[in-house]
């Protein structure tokens, strides 16, 4: 059978491969990246989807609106103006998690050939999807404080890209906070140069201590100019359910109108019995509650990990504490003649009934195959403590 020429470039998700080795009894895994169940707020959603099916059931179980459903859309501008953001309903659009945002993005903006700049390294998903659309992926290089604009701005001067993609804070896989002062910078670069950025924030609410700087959209209206060049994706995966199955995207009215006629053609519109669920939700004022929640608990499962770490396999891995998020993102120094080769250390690691995801895989360019990505998330403290453990006797 012959298939699309488009599916030349993409792989099946390297992490997806994964959770076929992950049924084995006993094995501890920090492969995911998935939110833990157990913080589910089960019965907020229960009385949410319940007074949506009680006060507008005709809203929640017939077909709606591509753009979606208006209460929603209220209650999200609502929510991003919690996060220093003015939009108005009109200014977003619901979609199907916001992977469905960055697939837009990517039939919307990107023909074969094109240069996307995305930081290196950067979310899986957002690699392939890129690719899949025929885009030439450029790596801006990163550190603890997100990506390097003095980097990022020679490759903006030399590939003039269709947009540069970025998750600001606590990404996946680096869990790296881009700082107050390149946060501007990014601003400023997008109104120098005339590029889009992308923003996309589905951790940014995890955050363990001191609340993150505000978003590049939040900031964007101390430079002129720059609002008209941002598209931001949200997410309510992280911190209430992965299974509602609800993101949004804000973005130019232009950018969001081809938006909307692509998602048409997807799937008509994101659920309407999920998005009524989301909108009674939010609308209920639990959501501080439960964020409250899911920060005490990451942050000391955060901790446990890092102690560990540095117990388990002291100078043999470098990383940098994560301050939110899900993500411990390590590598491997090879000192004292140990294994340097994540790729190698994840069979063994298996060996010992513990996983994690190599880090190469997340690279659009050079990859670095001494890195690695661990989840923090869905083990608790002393699950996190012997996992870690395990990977210690598996280097």
């Amino acid at each position: 059978m012959q298939f699309a020429s488009r599916l030349d470039n993409v792989e099946t998700s390297a992490i997806r491969e994964l959770f076929k080795l992950l049924g084995k009894p006993g094995i501890i895994s920090f492969a995911g990246g998935f939110p833990d169940s157990a913080m589910f707020d089960v019965e907020g959603l229960k009385e949410a989807s319940q007074k949506a099916l009680t006060e507008e059931p005709g809203g929640a179980l017939q077909y709606g609106a591509t753009e979606g459903y208006e209460p929603l859309r209220t209650q999200l501008g609502a929510f991003m103006k919690t996060k220093g953001v003015d939009v108005d309903p009109s200014g977003l659009i619901v979609t199907t998690g916001s992977q469905q945002a960055l697939d837009l993005l990517g039939k919307t903006m990107i023909s074969p050939g094109d240069k996307v700049i995305v930081e290196g390294p950067t979310f899986l998903a957002t690699i392939q999807c890129f690719r899949l659309y025929g885009a030439q992926l450029i790596s801006a290089p990163i550190d603890a404080n997100g990506v390097k604009t003095d980097e990022l701005e020679k490759l903006i001067a030399e590939h003039k890209p269709r947009f540069v993609y970025l998750i600001p804070t606590f990404g996946n896989p680096s869990g790296a906070m881009l700082s107050l002062e390149r946060r501007k910078k990014v601003l400023e670069l997008a109104v120098k140069y005339q590029t889009l950025i992308v923003e996309d924030d589905p951790y940014g609410d995890l955050y363990f201590g001191e609340a993150p700087p505000p978003s590049i959209l939040a900031l964007s209206k101390d430079v002129p100019g720059s609002r008209e060049l941002l598209a931001h994706c949200g997410s309510l995966s992280k911190v209430l359910s992965p299974g509602l199955r609800i993101g949004w995207m804000i973005a130019p009215a232009e950018l969001l109108a081809k938006a909307t006629m692509c998602k048409q053609f997807s799937d008509a519109h994101t659920s309407t019995f999920s998005q009524a669920t989301a909108a009674q939700y939010l609308k209920s004022g639990r959501m501080p509650a439960t964020l409250a929640h899911v920060r005490e608990v990451y942050g000391q499962r955060a901790q446990a990990m890092g102690a560990a770490l540095e117990r388990e396999l002291g100078d043999a891995v470098s990383f940098t504490q994560p301050q939110g998020g899900l993500f411990f993102w390590a590598r491997l120094t090879g000192a004292n003649g140990k294994l340097a080769d994540a790729n190698e250390l994840a069979k063994r690691a298996i060996e010992k009934l513990v996983a994690f995801v190599p880090g190469a895989p997340f690279f659009a360019e050079k990859p670095d195959v001494a890195t690695l990505r661990l989840s923090f998330a869905t083990a608790d403290v002393a699950k996190i403590e012997e996992g870690v453990k395990r990977l210690g006797q598996a280097l």
